[in-house]
This record gives structure tokens, C-alpha cells and sequence, in this order.
């Protein structure tokens, strides 16, 4: 399979750590990373996420209630063959009302032994702020890219000041800052990809854009790195950036972004995409 080769290629690579979530796939996603890890020599930290659900019929929907996060915890122990899950995050603050309950029953699940670490995903300020009266926050996962970076005005401030590591997920914005991207590739996006919806890629953003990936590899060819590595390091650049998260279908995917384990910019190269950016 190619995910459970593309893990193992990661690991082996020295990726320590793999983030996933039980809607991904319906659980199938924790099976993989379960069969994946279960199968390599390295054994690294696994964080899953919780708060979306599914009925028989495949329909999903959202809880927080306490109940429901003690069989989503059973779950994810299950599929992923372990006996405590690493970090357990809050996928979507939803409901919004159901926070504290759901925050505290995370707490005593931790106390038990069933989770290591607790965090939260997608949370505002005020949302952590809510959380943090009844227990500490781990960590936190926002999106942020050098293209979306509303985060940076209070949530990465606020992160900082009180100790909360931050977990970036599409650092390379849904591969428009891979360095692959073309006006005729987002031409003949599928009709149901909901890139084609996206500001970044339709006009005037993605010229806008893909001339920033030019910038990209302009920087990333003095080092032997693709734009999408260079981007990746972007993110990781800010004071506030604990990890970044990169995914790959593939091993080649893998290898591809592999150098962004590594390589970081200089204040020079980061100052000069900042500029660019406006």
C-alpha cells in the first residue's frame, strides 16, 4: 500500500512524529498509520483528533459531550494499536457550547492514562482561553502559510506568552507553493475540487502567486531545494512555530519534502519573501 510505504519511508527519513484524525477516511486513516507503525522499527509520536463523527450512513456530524469523546478515544486506541495515544487534539471547536465539557472529559482521559498530551485545533483566543481555566493546552494546529496568515495578529502572540506549541497544517497552502502548480494545471482541476473555489487559486491571486513560487525557487535553487521546501521553512521561521505538518501520498512525496526537516532560512531570505508578500 502505498501510504504504509510512504510512512515508512518518512520514518526512516527521521520523521518522529505522524499526525492524523479518526474522520480522515472514517477511521481508515488510523488503521493505515496503526498497520504502518506496527510494521516499522521506528516507533515515533502519533497524534490523532477528535469532535467529528459519523453515523452508519456515513453522514458526519459534531459532539464534545463527554460520553462521546470516551468512545472516540476507544477507537482511535484501537485502530491505531496502542495503548495511549500521544497528543489527542480537538478537531473543530464545534459546538461551540460543548467545549468545556468535551476539554474536561479530555482532561481525565489523560489522567487515566489514555492520552499523554491534550490540545486543540482551529481554536480562537477566546476559545483557548476557556479551555485553559479547566486544563492546560499541549499544543495548538491552525493553518498558516506565507498566504494565510491571519494567525499571526493574536492567536501566535497569545501561543507564545503562554507556553502552547503551535503545529502548522498546509504550510504549502494545498500544494499552490510546491512549485508545481501551473494556470493550465488549476485549469483542469477536477469540477469537484474545491481548489477551484479558492481565492489563491483564481485570478488576480494565482498570477499573484505564481510569481512568489518563482521567488521560492529562486531561493531554494542556491540550497538544492524545491519552492515547496522553501515555503515550509517559511512557517518555521516564526518564533511561534513548533512543527510543521507535510503530507505525502507517496514515498517520492515524501522524499521530495524531506530537506524541509532540515534546512532552514536565513533572515536575509526571509526578509526578502516577507517583502514580497506585501
Amino acid at each position: 500500500m502505498d501510504s504504509v510505504t510512504a510512512i515508512h519511508r518518512a520514518l526512516d527519513l527521521g520523521i518522529n512524529w505522524i499526525d492524523t484524525a479518526a474522520i480522515y477516511g472514517l477511521g481508515h486513516s488510523e488503521e493505515v498509520v496503526g498497520r504502518a507503525v506496527k510494521s516499522s522499527s521506528h516507533k515515533p509520536y502519533i497524534f490523532t483528533k477528535c469532535s467529528m463523527r459519523w453515523h452508519k450512513d456515513r453522514s458526519i456530524y459534531n459532539s464534545l459531550k463527554a460520553d462521546s469523546l470516551v468512545e472516540e478515544v476507544e477507537g482511535s486506541l484501537t485502530r491505531l494499536g496502542v495503548e495511549t495515544i500521544d497528543l489527542y487534539q480537538i478537531h473543530w471547536p464545534n459546538p461551540d457550547g460543548e467545549i468545556e465539557e468535551g476539554w474536561e472529559a479530555l482532561s481525565r482521559l489523560r489522567e487515566q492514562g489514555k492520552l499523554r498530551w491534550i490540545g486543540v485545533s482551529n481554536f480562537s483566543v477566546d476559545q483557548m482561553k476557556r479551555a485553559q481555566k479547566i486544563a492546560p493546552i499541549t499544543s495548538l494546529q491552525p493553518p498558516y502559510s506565507m498566504l494565510r496568515r491571519a494567525i499571526e495578529a493574536e492567536i501566535l502572540p497569545f501561543a507564545q506568552e503562554n507556553g502552547i506549541g503551535v503545529i502548522n497544517y498546509s504550510p504549502m497552502l494545498s500544494g499552490m507553493l510546491a512549485g508545481k502548480m501551473s494556470a493550465e494545471r488549476v485549469a483542469a482541476f477536477p469540477a469537484d475540487d474545491w481548489r477551484r473555489r479558492n481565492a489563491e487559486f483564481s485570478e488576480p491571486n494565482l498570477s499573484r502567486n505564481l510569481r512568489l513560487v518563482e521567488l521560492l525557487r529562486e531561493i531554494g535553487s542556491g540550497h538544492g531545494v524545491s519552492p515547496g521546501v522553501v515555503a515550509v521553512a517559511w512557517t518555521l521561521h516564526h518564533p511561534a512555530i513548533t512543527a510543521a505538518i507535510v503530507g505525502g501520498r507517496s514515498a517520492r512525496q515524501v522524499e521530495e519534502t524531506a530537506d524541509a526537516l532540515r534546512f532552514r532560512l536565513s533572515e536575509e531570505e526571509y526578509a526578502r519573501i516577507c517583502n514580497s508578500l506585501g
